[in-house]
C-alpha cells in the first residue's frame, strides 16, 4: 500500500524538512574547526620560517658581524663580492653538480634494484636489509669510514687491494681534483641507493599483479612489461624521490666535509660549507646572510623546475 504524505503527522514532516539555514550554519563551523588546526602550524611556520627569513635578507644587506650591535647598510657589497669570490662560485658548482649527478644515478640504479628485490628468492629479507643498511648513518660516519676505505696512502684498504692483486701503485682517491670529486659522489650514491630503493619496492608492491598476468597472455616479454606497465606506474615515486635526492643534493655539507674537507682545493666545496665558514667561522653575518638568501633562491628555482618536469611526466603516462 502506497504512503501518501497527507498521512503522516505535520510534527513528523516539518523535523525531516530540509533545513537551509542548520547546514550552512554546521558548514561553517566545520570549516572554522579545520581553520582552527591550522593556527599553530601557521605560527610556526611564521616564528621559525619568516621571520628568520626576513631577519636574513635585512642582514645581507648590512656589513653585521654577528656579535657587534653595530651594524651599517652597505647596499649589494655582499652579493657583489659573492659573484667574485672564486672559492663560492666553485662551492656552488659542485653542489649543483653533486646534486644533480647523485639524483640521475641513484634513479637510474634503485628502480632496477627494487624490481630485483620485488622477485622471490631465498633470503629476500636478508638482502633487502643489507640494501638499506648505508641509510641508517649518518652521513658524517660514513664519510669518516669512507676516508679509511679511500686513503691515498698505500694502507688505504682499496689502494691495498689494488697493490696486492695487480701490482697497482697508490691511487689519489681524495687528493686528487678529478678522483675526489668522483668519490664523493660515489659515496653519496651508495648510501642512498638502497634507501630509494625500498622507496620504489613500496609502490611497486600496490601495483596488481592482474597486470603482469595480463601481458604475458598477450606475448609482451619482461623488456617490455618493465617500459610500460612498471616505469609508468612508478611516476609518482620518482617524483617524491627525486625531490627528496635534490633537497639532499644541494644542502650536502657533512659528507664532503668528513671525506675531503672541501678539497683538494675547492675542488669539493659545498655551498654550505662556504656559508658556514664565512657567517660563523670568519664572523662575516652580512655575507653568510646574502649567501643563505641566494642559496635559498637557487634551491628554490630548481625544485620549481624539477617539478614541473616531473609532474608532466607524470601526465604523459597516465
Amino acid at each position: 500500500m502506497a504512503i501518501q504524505t497527507s498521512d503522516l503527522p505535520t510534527r513528523a514532516l516539518a523535523g525531516s524538512a530540509p533545513s537551509g539555514a542548520r547546514p550552512t550554519r554546521r558548514r561553517l563551523r566545520e570549516q572554522l574547526t579545520t581553520q582552527a588546526f591550522l593556527v599553530p602550524i601557521a605560527l610556526v611556520l611564521v616564528v621559525l620560517f619568516l621571520v628568520p627569513l626576513a631577519e636574513s635578507v635585512y642582514y645581507s644587506f648590512t656589513d653585521y658581524s654577528g656579535s657587534s650591535p653595530t651594524r651599517h647598510l652597505v647596499g649589494l657589497r655582499n652579493y657583489r663580492q659573492i659573484f667574485t669570490d672564486p672559492s663560492v662560485l666553485t662551492g656552488l658548482g659542485f653542489t649543483l653538480l653533486y646534486a644533480v649527478a647523485t639524483t640521475l644515478i641513484v634513479t637510474v640504479l634503485a628502480i632496477p634494484l627494487a624490481v630485483i628485490l620485488n622477485r622471490r628468492f631465498p633470503g629476500r629479507s636478508l638482502v633487502r636489509a643489507a640494501f638499506f643498511f648505508p641509510a641508517v648513518p649518518s652521513m658524517a660516519i660514513l664519510g669518516l669510514v669512507w676516508t679509511f676505505v679511500l686513503s691515498p696512502l698505500s694502507s688505504g684498504v682499496i689502494n691495498s687491494v689494488l697493490g696486492s692483486l695487480f701490482g697497482v701503485g697508490p691511487v689519489p682517491w681524495l687528493s686528487d681534483n678529478t678522483l675526489a670529486k668522483v668519490s664523493v659522489i660515489v659515496v653519496g650514491v651508495w648510501a642512498q641507493t638502497g634507501w630509494h630503493a625500498v622507496l620504489y619496492l613500496a609502490y611497486l608492491q600496490s601495483v596488481p599483479r592482474d597486470y603482469y598476468e595480463a601481458a604475458t597472455i598477450d606475448g609482451a616479454t619482461p623488456r617490455q612489461q618493465f617500459f610500460r606497465i612498471t616505469l609508468p606506474l612508478l611516476a609518482p615515486a620518482m617524483t617524491v624521490s627525486q625531490f627528496l635526492l635534490l633537497i639532499n643534493g644541494l644542502r650536502v655539507y657533512d659528507l664532503p666535509f668528513t671525506l675531503t674537507g672541501g678539497g683538494p682545493g675547492y675542488d669539493t666545496y659545498t655551498i654550505t660549507q662556504v656559508l658556514v665558514q664565512r657567517g660563523i667561522a670568519e664572523g662575516d653575518y652580512g655575507l653568510g646572510a646574502a649567501l643563505g638568501v641566494i642559496f635559498l633562491i637557487a634551491v628554490a628555482a630548481v625544485l620549481s623546475l624539477q617539478l614541473s618536469v616531473t609532474r608532466r611526466l607524470e601526465r604523459r603516462f597516465r
